[in-house]
Formats: structure tokens, sequence, C-alpha cells
């Protein structure tokens, strides 16, 4: 552990403290958005996006002590992945994508995101889509297109969403993935019947959960989201072996510069206890969803 040391403040980010803990080599931040000016918003999105673009998150990285990045397409750009394809391709080797497609994208299409460096697939039930509701046979779908190509489905859904969709996880060809602690609500924590699906997943040993977003379900907020320990603990006791920790950076989700993403940090080694096990959660984990395992750290 070293001494919180200040910065210079970054957009869309609250306050200049780094965290508590010095992240190892190789820290991965597996969920993160760019919204870059010189690509337009899909048409279906009525929201000005913010401009969160590569430079800017650089200057986050430089605070937080991450050096790998999961760019994921956010809902504005509907399914058009230019602004995340740029994003990594300015970013580099230490950096992959999730994009979204629509359930007609072509073989040709999905390769040609894999040659830019993308590895999974975002299915979002929550927020609205350029091709209108979401459904489980969409997902079944695009779960057979990406199996040749060995890529994961990210799923976005509310907790009852994700109680609905269970047989059909269950089920899958391929990896899966399930943003943002399954938006569980802190308050009924692994009581509840949406953390006992999650559970039965994980148990299948092909479910991975994002520790990201824990804003989105807490009461109580900054700095410490004391009302999210319990639920964070508990994954972390079930499966340390299949999380990531993502800073869902720029906070779409939230008001402005209400979140400050190294809090977020130091509630992944409140969650974590050892810093053996933060180390696996940001660096062993995705190495090898993501693909990192062939970099140097």
């Amino acid at each position: 552990m070293e001494p919180t040391e200040h910065s210079q403040a970054v957009a869309h980010s609250l306050g200049t403290n780094r965290p508590k803990y010095a992240l190892p080599a190789g820290a991965c931040d597996s969920h993160m958005h760019i919204f870059d000016p010189r690509f337009s918003p899909s048409a279906h999105w009525h929201r000005t996006p913010p401009v969160a673009d590569v430079e800017t998150y650089r200057r986050l990285q430089r605070r937080l002590g991450t050096s790998r990045t999961v760019v994921v397409t956010p809902s504005t750009y509907g399914t058009d992945n230019a602004c995340t394809l740029d994003a990594i391709a300015q970013l580099g080797r230490q950096a992959r994508g999730v994009a979204v497609v629509d359930a007609g994208v072509s073989p040709q299409e999905l390769d040609e995101l894999a040659a830019g460096g993308i590895c999974g697939l975002r299915v979002n039930f929550v927020t609205p889509q350029s091709w209108g509701e979401t459904t489980s046979g969409m997902l079944t779908t695009l779960a057979g297109k990406v199996e040749r190509l060995g890529w994961h489905i990210q799923i976005f859904a509310h907790p009852e969403q994700l109680l609905a969709l269970s047989p059909v996880l269950c089920s899958l060809p391929v990896p899966l993935v399930i943003d943002h602690m399954g938006r569980i609500d802190p308050a009924e924590g692994e009581c509840g019947a949406a953390f006992d699906a999650m559970r039965r997943l994980l148990d299948q040993g092909n479910t991975w959960v994002k520790l990201s977003g824990a804003y989105m379900r807490s009461t109580v907020g900054e700095p410490g989201y004391t009302d999210m320990l319990a639920l964070g603990r508990a994954l972390v006791r079930h499966a340390p072996e299949r999380l990531v920790w993502g800073s869902d950076w720029p906070h779409t989700t939230q008001p402005t510069l209400s979140v400050n993403d190294a809090n977020l940090l130091d509630l992944l080694y409140a969650w974590c206890g050892t810093e053996d096990t933060a180390r696996r959660i940001l660096v062993d984990n995705p190495a090898g969803l993501y693909r990192f395992s062939d970099l140097a750290a």
C-alpha cells in the first residue's frame, strides 16, 4: 500500500485523489466507454453524448494506475462500432473491445470487428436500442454467430430480466459476462432470487461478472458505497476467478461529476480483502477473458 497522492482532475471523474493502493502491473479497466464528437450518435438516441475521448481517458489511466482497457460500444452509437474501433486503434495492443450489432450481422462484419480488437458482443435489455426491443432469440442467435470466433456475450439486464433469461443463459454455447453486478438491489444482496440465479450461472464455470456500476443501485453513494459492501464481498467469496473490474467511465447514468473513480477502486479492494485477490480480478482474470495473456505486463 502506498500513500494517496494527488493528480490533476479528469473530466467526468470527481476528485483528484489516487487509489489508496498502487495497482499491479497490467491492471485492466474492463468496462468503459469512449464518446468522440467525430462520430455521430445513432438516430434512435435523443440525449447529447458527453465528450469523453481517448486522450481524456489516458489521463484517467495515469491517475488510477491502469494500463489495459476494454472499450464497450455504448447504446448511443447503435450498431455503429466505428468510435470503439478508433479508440482501440489509438490505445494499441493493451486495448480490447466489446461491440454492439444486430441479429442480422454477417460473418464478414464479425471478422472485420475481430481484426479491430473486438472479442465480445454486448446485448442490452435495459436502455433503448436502435433495433427496438431486445429478445432472448436475439441473444441465442448472436451467441451462435460468435462461437466460431471464441468470443463472449455480455448482457446488461435488470435483475428480473436476469431471472427470466436464466434458462437461455444456461445454454449459451459461449462464455457469458454479466454487466454491473447484475444490477442487484443491495438490500436483497445474496439473499435475493437474482443473486441465486447469478450464483447458479457462475457455478456452471462459463459465466463472468463485472464488478462495476456500484453506484447504479447504491443509496449511500460516495465516497464508500457502504451499502454495496456485502454484495461485492459475497461475489468475491463465491467466484473470485471469474470476476473483472470496470470503471464505467464516463458514468453517463449518473449526474455530472458525482463519481470518483479512485474511490471505486478503493471499493474493489474493500470487496477483495487482500491485494492478491485484487490482482486476480484486475490482472489475471481479464488477461484470460479478453486475451491479454500473450502480452507482457
